[in-house]
């Protein structure tokens, strides 16, 4: 079994402040194996907020695997955008943007999914799929991270990420059962299962870990178990008029015949 802690958004600079103290603690207590952290560390990319999330994220003990997302480019400094969108990136979280992890039984593939280009929505390089179905491990859970969901409800106003459908059926054919993501600040599981588009593949679109927009309501993190054939998730909400997190919900899933079902 790999303990994974997934967080997303968490959007240095315009972040509940009160929150951060009793986010760290209960990362302290999951004792994961490794904590995923799908993009918008911080607000604008500006260097004291990502100073701010490098101080935060150098206080967790676990290792960390940390890939972009689009509010972690310039958005004020066009130049700075188009020219050297990932600098800031590079040198306070990683020079690599799609780092890969082994994590017990678990192997996570990082992908870049922020656009310098369509700031807001996101794609997948040329190659970069072939790179990742090329990375996939047949004796490993496979497992990407990325900030930009693969799928998304048709509620949802913004635009799927160029090639994410591509994406989302190769990666599930080559043997990826997992993806973790953010970007929507809207926590999705089970619907995005009943849509049946892609049953072999579990998609966990995180909500915001620690962001202050009033209309997003609450901030949360998902903590998962993760076996070959199953995963428990613990989900983590602190709703933005209370102080702190509440007693975790769980669920628990298991992939029969190559479909994930909650069980």
């Amino acid at each position: 079994m790999t303990r994974i802690v997934h967080l997303s958004d968490l959007h240095f600079g315009f972040h509940r402040q009160d929150l951060v103290e009793p986010l760290l603690a209960l990362i302290a207590e999951a004792h994961a194996d490794i904590v995923v952290v799908t993009g918008d560390l911080t607000h604008r990319a500006l260097v004291p907020q990502m100073e701010e999330a490098q101080r935060f994220l150098d206080r967790i003990e676990a290792r960390t695997l940390i890939v972009p997302g689009n509010h972690d480019i310039p958005l004020l400094n066009p130049l700075a955008r188009l020219l050297w969108p990932f600098r800031g990136f590079r040198r306070h979280f990683g020079a690599n943007l799609s780092p890969v992890a082994q994590a017990g039984d678990a192997r996570v593939l990082g992908v870049n999914s922020a656009d310098p280009f369509a700031w807001q929505r996101g794609l997948f390089r040329e190659g970069e799929i072939g790179r990742l179905v090329g990375s996939a491990d047949p004796h490993a859970v496979n497992i990407v991270a990325l900030h930009h969901p693969l799928e998304q409800l048709p509620s949802v106003e913004k635009r799927t990420a160029r090639r994410a459908p591509e994406a989302a059926r190769r990666l599930q054919d080559a043997g990826v059962r997992i993806a973790l993501s953010g970007h929507l600040h809207i926590f999705a599981l089970d619907e995005l299962l009943a849509t049946g588009r892609h049953p072999g593949l579990l998609q966990l679109q995180g909500g915001t870990a620690l962001c202050a927009r009033p209309s997003d309501a609450r901030n949360e993190i998902a903590v998962l178990d993760v076996e070959r054939d199953a995963v428990r998730l613990e989900r983590h909400v602190a709703p933005m008029d209370r102080d702190g997190f509440g007693p975790p919900e769980i669920r628990e899933y298991a992939l029969r015949g190559g479909r994930w079902a909650r069980v």
